[in-house]
């Protein structure tokens, strides 16, 4: 019994020593775990700071960064400000003087018109009192002295008449001789014969293979894509071109020769080839019709008509170029107009297109004289031009005094072509007067008109032109030459501002 009372006793404090050993371990655990705790959220804190302070350093940063910006901006915006306030001031000091001037000139004006009116007061009270003395009026006074000496004169009048019209028509004769043996001295040009074949030389004969290429494929793809025939085996070292069609065969000898130049002779290069060289002469034939205008002084032709005249440079007729057989025909009839005392600029320019139907008279049914007054009416040139140059083969009436002009000159030009002008001089004296426009200007320190007249390149001192101004520059220049000068075509207006800086080391 007593043994049962121990073992169960000695059971009970074994449970409550338990009980305090594990509450022992468990308050020491959870004092670990707050204490672990607490150090996180130490170290969570000291984090937390050094974000903070690192977000305001950079925000500080920013902060500099964006007053520096301003700061920037600010200076950039006063300097424009200052240049604008400058501007204004120097418009306003302008206009201030513009309206000055307009007020002296009204005032002239004022007094000018008071000077009229008094001096046409004077004119009729003379005429009124001239009147009143003689008792009749001006219109009175003119028809009875051309009365009296109708009647006194009559006879010796018919006879000076009769004697005037004999020698006036020896002496018209004699002129019209004349001018024609002028015009023929002033203008006497030789022509060069074109047949309807172009010869191209070859670096050696293995070429004829590769242009025939395998199965004959690259000279049928180059015939295709040209329009003209090649002759292959007929000359050593060359090959022919023939084509009815001088622009054809131009095409094709300079994609000929390009070709033969870059040695690779397939269907995608000879196709390559074409479109380079139709570009390149579809652009000689617009300067051909440039210069033509040019160097007759016309200026005023569509770009349309100008390409036409171009084309003209392609075509002969009986051995004559017939573009400049038509600069020739300008020139004689300017010539023969002028001495005649009639209009030469339509003569002028009748002559010059006269043949304007050639350009296409093998693409269009019709004379060349029907084609070409349909061209010329289409593009809107003028009625008396059209009349001037659609009677040279008397396939219309003469309609007006020129078109005998421009007959007479067409046939001067085909019996006899040939020239001696001043066409250099003219070209120089028109590449100076660009020049000197440019160089009008201020702050312009050269000027140089290069590419034929075509182009016009101008350096501008730096200190004195901005960037703005040189735009400003350009586009006042441009309006200049366009206000004073004629020209077909355009003219490019290069304005060059460079800045230099130099120092020296010593």
């Amino acid at each position: 019994m007593n043994n049962t009372y121990l073992f169960v006793g000695a059971i009970l404090l074994g449970v409550a020593l338990g009980y305090f050993i594990r509450q022992f371990l468990v308050s020491k655990q959870a004092s670990s775990v707050e204490e672990k705790i607490k150090r996180q959220l130490e170290e969570s804190r000291s984090k937390a700071k050094e974000i903070i302070l690192e977000a305001q350093e950079k925000a500080a940063q920013i902060l500099e960064e964006i007053k520096t910006e301003e700061r920037e901006r600010k200076a950039q915006l006063d300097k424009l400000e200052e240049r604008l306030l400058k501007k204004e001031e120097l418009l306003e000091k302008e206009s201030l003087e513009i309206k000055e001037k307009e007020k002296r000139l009204n005032l002239d004006l004022e007094k000018i018109n008071e000077a009229k009116s008094y001096i046409e007061q004077l004119k009729n009270n003379l005429s009124t009192q001239l009147e009143k003395i003689a008792g009749l009026s001006a219109q009175e006074a003119k028809e009875m002295l051309f009365a009296e000496v109708s009647q006194k004169y009559r006879q010796d009048l018919n006879e000076y008449i009769n004697k005037l019209m004999k020698e006036r028509k020896e002496e018209i004769e004699k002129r019209a001789t004349e001018i024609l043996a002028t015009a023929l001295q002033r203008y006497s040009r030789s022509s060069a014969s074109e047949l309807t074949t172009t010869v191209v030389s070859l670096p050696d004969e293995d070429f004829k293979g590769k242009i025939i290429g395998k199965e004959g494929r690259n000279i049928r793809t180059f015939e295709r894509l040209t329009g003209v025939e090649l002759v292959i085996d007929e000359t050593p070292d060359s090959i022919v071109i023939s084509s009815f069609d001088p622009v054809r065969r131009e095409i094709a000898k300079s994609a000929l020769e390009k070709l033969i130049k870059d040695g690779r002779i397939q269907p995608a290069k000879i196709e390559e080839k074409v479109e380079e060289a139709t570009a390149e002469v579809s652009k000689k034939i617009i300067e051909a019709g440039e210069a033509a205008a040019y160097e007759v002084g016309i200026y005023d032709l569509p770009k349309e008509i100008i390409q036409l005249l171009g084309r003209l440079n392609y075509r002969t007729s009986y051995g004559q170029n017939v573009l400049r057989h038509s600069v020739e025909v300008a020139h004689f009839a300017s010539m023969i107009a002028s001495e005649l005392g009639l209009d030469a600029e339509i003569a002028k320019k009748g002559a010059l297109l006269h043949d304007i139907g050639k350009s296409i008279d093998h693409e269009v049914p019709g004379s060349h004289v029907e084609i070409g007054r349909k061209i010329l009416k289409k593009y809107g040139i003028d009625e008396r031009v059209i009349q001037a140059m659609e009677a040279h083969h008397e396939e219309y009436p003469y309609a007006i005094p020129e078109a005998y002009v421009v007959a007479a000159a067409d046939a001067i030009s085909a019996s006899r072509p040939g020239a001696r002008r001043d066409t250099l001089e003219n070209y120089l004296k028109r590449l100076s007067e660009l020049e000197n426009i440019a160089s009008s200007f201020e702050g312009v320190k050269n000027a140089y008109a290069i590419s034929a007249g075509r182009e016009i390149r101008i350096f501008v001192d730096a200190e004195k032109v901005d960037d703005f101004g040189a735009l400003e520059l350009a586009r006042n220049i441009s309006k200049k030459i366009e206000s004073e000068v004629k020209f077909p075509g355009e003219i490019k207006v290069v304005v060059i501002r460079e800045t230099r800086a130099v120092e020296y080391a010593r």
